[in-house]
């Protein structure tokens, strides 16, 4: 028989690195978690990714036990890497801070494809290229479907 649930936390942690501390500690703590059983498999699972902030969902049972789910890093935080900025633009309207190719997008994409809601690369690029435009972000050339 299936465990029964009794909550679900959402969590962005860098990966590699999870220790008792603000976040991790008060949410699982709250929720009457094994902090230090957690941080330990999370570090374990995300030893190749250290460094990188990744979405954790975090299933935690009745009887305080748990099982997690690691996602790709957001689409925001691998733009700033591909377009070498610390932050996005505080009026993305208005001030552009850096570029991106269709390529950089579509790598991307293709890296996200699991994580997201859609079943095509040329939508995946499109909610790329929208996360870009939302942060600043040119996305140069036109897109490769309009050719």
């Amino acid at each position: 028989m299936a465990k029964e649930i009794g909550a679900l936390i959402k969590l962005q942690v860098k990966g590699g690195s999870a220790n008792p501390a603000p976040p991790i500690g008060p949410a699982l703590g709250a929720k009457g978690v094994n902090i230090m059983e957690f941080c330990k498999q999370f570090n374990a699972r995300t030893q190749d990714k250290a460094g990188q902030v990744l979405p954790v969902i975090i299933t935690v049972y009745t009887d305080k036990s748990f099982d997690f789910i690691v996602k790709t890093p957001p689409a925001f935080i691998q733009l700033m890497e591909v377009a070498k900025i610390q932050k996005g633009s505080a009026e993305s309207n208005r001030k552009k801070v850096g570029t991106v190719t269709w390529d950089q997008v579509r790598k991307i994409a293709e890296g996200k494809m699991v994580d997201m809601n859609c079943f095509t690369i040329e939508s995946a690029m499109k909610m790329i290229a929208g996360s870009a435009r939302s942060a600043g972000i040119n996305v140069e050339g036109s897109a490769p479907w309009e050719n």
